[in-house]
């Protein structure tokens, strides 16, 4: 099944289910559904950061902070994240990623998803997806920021790491 033909739950502005369609469908109709990212650390507390591959379905050969995907027809999202950041990490045997907040992401023309934000710790050795990932590296938080205007990220990926840094920052 190629990912366009993935089900995902079709929700409404409470994140109630709606509908159940086809992915290409989804997004070709920016249809609100839910997605998940995942802050990945490694044992020193360095961030996972990758740039997407040029065939990404959205916002490809951007770079981004965290890891994950949609949410599939029926699947929670706290499954979704563990299930995302093995799949993108290459690894198994994550534990179960830490839910930290979830938002309604806006991205104007191309519609809105439920994005729920996640942690979890990876102190195994990654072997990333070729097909999701194009290149990445563990970085301090710091060299994280000295890189937000310098590279291009992925617009809902920045839209929760600012959210998360102004939690962090509030308390």
């Amino acid at each position: 099944m190629s990912a366009a033909d993935e089900i995902l739950d079709v929700v409404d502005e409470h994140d109630r289910v709606v509908a159940q369609l086809p992915r290409g469908r989804v997004y070709a109709e920016n249809l609100r559904h839910r997605c998940v990212f995942v802050r990945a650390r490694d044992a020193e507390g360095r961030l996972f950061v990758h740039r997407r591959t040029p065939t990404k379905l959205v916002f490809p050969s951007l770079h981004d902070m965290f890891v994950g995907g949609v949410v599939g027809a029926g699947e929670t999202y706290d499954d979704a994240a563990l299930r995302e950041a093995e799949e993108e990490l290459g690894v198994s045997g994550l534990p179960r990623p830490e839910f930290l907040f979830k938002f309604l992401y806006d991205g104007g023309a191309r519609g809105s998803w439920w994005s729920a934000v996640y942690e979890v710790r990876c102190e195994l050795p990654v072997n990333p997806q070729v097909e999701e990932v194009a290149w990445h590296a563990f970085l301090t938080e710091e060299e994280v920021e000295d890189r937000l205007s310098d590279w291009e990220w992925v617009p809902d990926g920045l839209a929760a790491y600012e959210r998360l840094r102004a939690l962090r920052a509030g308390g």
